[in-house]
């Protein structure tokens, strides 16, 4: 049994399902895995469902149909809550753009006092590889964007790579978090701001996917633009007690 927990959201991850969860289970520190897969017609599930056998701390959320990153990570949150070992409760991708090593990092972050561990890409320059220049401009100046209109001083505002305490999640209403695509992982971080929490950036590198496919899409990053504007408007009507 562990005190850390790593969600990771699938959808059609067949070439990397099995390699990102045999490297957690490898790192020095013991994390515990569940996966959240939203009905992958590639066999993602199956590939878990028969790891499973081996790592008895690898557990399986099996969703019907794609609902959404943010709907994933809250249906994956709530599951952690109601088991009381977990202090320690991570969002990570499946594709190797978050290394795993860093897991520990973001984990020493928490335990040496923040209450939430970002793995930034832009804290220390911009640690990108293998993405075009457009995309590094864009999420880039993204996080700038959300800088100015929410006034919080996070580097990399869209990052997806992230350690909370068990008190952040149990404290945040997940019922209250509204957006499902990019824009979920901005309220996350400003929700926690706005409750008090301490939220730092730890440095990584962002390699992106060699195998599977991209989620990102247009639809995703026009609700990131005008999500930001909503969360920063319903903030000025909402208590953060």
């Amino acid at each position: 049994m562990s005190d850390s927990l790593v969600i990771i959201p699938t959808y059609n991850e067949k070439e990397n399902i099995e390699k990102i969860i045999r490297k957690v289970f490898s790192l020095n520190h013991f994390f515990e895995l569940l996966i959240i897969d939203d009905g992958s017609p590639d066999g993602t599930a199956d590939i878990v469902k028969k790891l499973q056998q081996e790592y008895p701390a690898l557990h399986l959320e099996e969703r019907k149909g794609k609902l959404g990153l943010g709907t994933a990570y809250i249906h994956g949150f709530k599951w952690a809550l109601a088991r009381p070992q977990y202090q320690y409760i991570f969002e990570m991708d499946a594709d190797f753009s978050h290394n795993p090593d860093d897991l520990i990092r973001l984990r020493q972050a928490c335990v040496d006092g923040a209450d939430v561990a970002i793995g930034s890409r832009y804290v220390n320059g911009v640690n990108v590889v293998n993405w075009p220049m457009s995309r590094v401009l864009m999420s880039y100046f993204a996080s700038m964007y959300v800088r100015i209109i929410t006034r919080i001083n996070i580097q990399d505002a869209t990052a997806g790579f992230k350690c909370y305490k068990k008190k952040v999640l149990a404290t945040m209403p997940m019922d209250k978090i509204k957006f499902v695509g990019y824009a979920f992982q901005i309220e996350m971080k400003f929700t926690a701001i706005k409750y008090g929490f301490k939220v730092v950036e730890v440095p990584i590198i962002f390699t992106d996917r060699t195998e599977g496919t991209s989620k990102m899409s247009t639809r995703i990053f026009r609700e990131a633009f005008i999500g930001v504007i909503q969360m920063k408007v319903w903030s000025w009507f909402r208590k953060y007690n």
